[in-house]
C-alpha cells in the first residue's frame, strides 16, 4: 500500500529498451529508501523487459519488507500486462 513516506518513481511514455536503464536506476535508488509507488499513468507503450524489471522490483521491495505500488495504470499498460499474461505477478501491486 503507497504510504505519504514513498518514493514515487513516474514511469515515461514509453518504457522500452532505451529507456530501461533509467527506470532501472531511478527504481534501485527508490527501494534503497524504503517503500515505492511507480506511477503508470503516463505510459503508452511498455516492453516485455520493462515489465519483468518491475516484478523483479516488486520481489525486492517485499524481501526487504517494503510496500511496492504501482498507481494509475494506464490502459495501454494494462493490456499489455494481460497480453503477456502477467496479470498474476501485477495483481496484488497495482492500484487505483
Amino acid at each position: 500500500m503507497a504510504t505519504a513516506s514513498s518514493t514515487r518513481v513516474k514511469l515515461p511514455a514509453s518504457v522500452d529498451l532505451d529507456a530501461i536503464e533509467s527506470v532501472r536506476e531511478n527504481l534501485l535508488e527508490a527501494l534503497e529508501a524504503g517503500p515505492v509507488t511507480v506511477s503508470g499513468a503516463d505510459v503508452e507503450r511498455v516492453s516485455t523487459n520493462a515489465l519483468l524489471m518491475l516484478v523483479s522490483a516488486a520481489e525486492t521491495a517485499r524481501r526487504n519488507s517494503f510496500a511496492f505500488d504501482i498507481a494509475d495504470v494506464s490502459a495501454p499498460m494494462e493490456a499489455a500486462i494481460d497480453r503477456l499474461g502477467l496479470a498474476e505477478p501485477f495483481a496484488g501491486m497495482m492500484k487505483g
